[in-house]
């Protein structure tokens, strides 16, 4: 992925996105994910070997870092462009607390417990974004797009908690996917945004890496790789409303 945005067919991508739904995904040769509670999404293992600061993606784009900055960028101009189309008030984002490093003394704190390792997080107690970056650069080294869809995940959160009650779904995580997928790929309708040739793969590779192993069943489970494919494609093909319990399916 890559800003600005240059001309490409916005609904084959979205299109070729829901065929990887259908034929299957990649991520088979991803280590098992590390279930963690509410917001965060399973991250790598302890110990998987992390890409170092700075380096460039496979795909030979920008540095993990510059990558995290454009997502940020992307999204928060999404939100800030379409709030007033789709809800009443005024839009604010939440505050970007960012990196840390949840293996060393001093990590931030959600309410009273420190942010989890290997994980990113939306912290509704303060109401900010983080992530720890060695989550970042292990699925950076996968793709560039990975970044772009934890970022908008979380970011995904901050606005569930924007919302009136009746408008966040039980499934909040596969909700938040959702989000994460109207964001997307409404950036690129915007003009804000490019996919890539490969990103609609590095994608559905992502959603798979970070699934967990059961479909949904709790407030707090992220749901199976099928179920996270198919709440972002959701998203991608139909915009927010289409995230909203009852929305346009």
């Amino acid at each position: 992925m890559a800003v600005p945005w240059y001309p490409r067919s916005w609904a084959a991508l979205a299109a070729a996105l829901t065929l990887l739904l259908v034929t299957g995904c990649g991520g088979d040769d991803v280590p098992p994910p590390t279930a963690e509670s509410s917001s965060p999404a399973p991250g790598p293992p302890s110990g998987t070997p992390a890409q170092p600061t700075g380096s460039a993606g496979p795909d030979g784009g920008g540095s993990v870092e510059e990558d995290i900055q454009a997502a940020v960028s992307v999204t928060n101009t999404y939100w800030q462009t379409h709030w007033s189309q789709l809800f009443t008030g005024d839009y604010s984002p939440p505050r970007v607390t960012g990196a840390y490093d949840g293996d060393t003394p001093g990590t931030p704190v959600c309410g009273d417990a420190p942010l989890p390792d290997d994980n990113a997080v939306y912290c509704p107690d303060g109401d900010y974004i983080a992530w720890d970056m060695d989550l970042m650069r292990w699925g950076h080294a996968r793709g560039d797009a990975w970044v772009y869809l934890v970022i908008a995940h979380e970011w995904g959160h901050a606005v569930q908690n924007r919302l009136d009650a009746g408008l966040v779904d039980l499934a909040r995580e596969l909700q938040a996917d959702c989000l994460a997928g109207a964001v997307l790929f409404g950036a690129a309708q915007d003009g804000t945004l490019t996919f890539e040739d490969g990103d609609t793969e590095e994608l559905a590779d992502a959603l798979t890496a970070l699934a967990d192993r059961t479909p949904w069943t709790d407030v707090s489970d992220h749901g199976d790789a099928s179920q996270r494919v198919s709440y972002f494609s959701r998203g991608a093909r139909s915009g927010v409303k289409s995230c909203l319990p009852n929305g346009i399916q």
